[in-house]
């Protein structure tokens, strides 16, 4: 009973001595302490929110690395475009330069001559004498300069001027005055126009009626302007007495005209021809009726007309 029970009793230590990696007593000096290795982790699979992590991660480190690409590359881009756009301007100021010295020095940009409409007394060359604009420079001309230097003549009523490019470099549309009367003073015969301003006389006009200045020995001046009451009162003697061809002008009576018969006649000046034609006629008829012959007659003022007389008939028929 005793040995059965060392027995198990043995059994027992030498169990537990496998177990632990114990060694008999005897030898516990000469054995090892066994070497712990730690075993590497076996991997853990990864939980959805750590995929979703890391691929936020992933997708952050590109982001930023084409984000970093595409700012280089537009860096890029615009200094391409930065430099084609420099070179495109000196190109193109360049191209500006050689323009313009030959639009400068080019001989067809000078003005030596002009095209000149609507001419019917004056000629092209007298228009481009008062132009100004011989041998000048197309940049130079100024159209509204050109028109008051046409305009300069008083056979001028008004002008157009249209700047071009060869071989039409200036165009001028003139529109003349038409004369209405001719003035003759001191032998110089000029045209007038309905207001009375004065001319070059061109051309010979049967059509015009003549005025003849009394009392004057210096032909009119350029400038000079004809009162606008002689103007209007010999355009109306045209009109009601078509088949006369003279008038005669005196500063201090006005208009008048050698009557047939053989006296002076003054009208004065004015709109009222009309009526002081009246009044003549009526005088000239009274004055035959009783055989006076007058020197003059003047009905200069309608209201107060005057004769003087220069010979009358008596009974028997002689003058005295």
């Amino acid at each position: 009973m005793i040995a059965s029970s060392d027995t198990a009793s043995k059994s027992r230590r030498r169990r537990r001595v496998q177990s632990s990696h114990v060694a008999p007593r005897g030898q516990r000096e000469r054995v090892a302490r066994p070497v712990v290795r730690h075993a590497e982790p076996l991997p853990v699979a990864p939980t959805p929110a750590r995929r979703r992590r890391a691929a936020r991660r992933e997708a952050a480190v590109r982001s930023s690395a084409s984000g970093a690409g595409a700012m280089t590359q537009r860096r890029s881009g615009h200094l391409e475009a930065i430099l084609s756009a420099r070179t495109l301007s000196a190109v193109t100021v360049a191209s500006l330069l050689v323009v313009l010295l030959m639009f400068i020095q080019s001989d067809a940009f000078y003005v030596h001559h002009i095209e000149v409409g609507g001419l019917v007394n004056l000629t092209a060359e007298e228009v481009f004498a008062l132009s100004g604009v011989a041998n000048l420079h197309l940049f130079w001309v100024d159209p509204a300069e050109v028109r008051a230097q046409v305009l300069r003549s008083p056979s001028v009523a008004d002008a157009e001027v249209r700047v071009g490019w060869p071989p039409h470099l200036i165009q001028i549309e003139i529109q003349e005055r038409e004369p209405a009367l001719i003035w003759e003073q001191a032998g110089v015969r000029t045209w007038i126009d309905v207001r009375g301003r004065v001319m070059q006389q061109r051309v010979d006009r049967a059509d015009l009626l003549r005025i003849v200045v009394e009392g004057s020995d210096a032909p009119i001046g350029p400038n000079v302007v004809i009162p606008q009451d002689v103007v209007d009162a010999a355009l109306q003697l045209r009109e009601l007495l078509p088949d006369l061809e003279v008038l005669i002008y005196d500063a201090v009576e006005g208009l008048g005209f050698q009557d047939p018969q053989g006296w002076r006649t003054w009208l004065g000046t004015g709109t009222d021809m009309a009526a002081k034609l009246n009044v003549y006629n009526a005088i000239v008829a009274d004055l035959n009726a009783r055989g006076i012959y007058p020197e003059f007659i003047d009905v200069g003022d309608v209201d107060a007309p005057y004769y003087r007389i220069w010979w009358r008939e008596d009974e028997t028929g002689t003058g005295q």
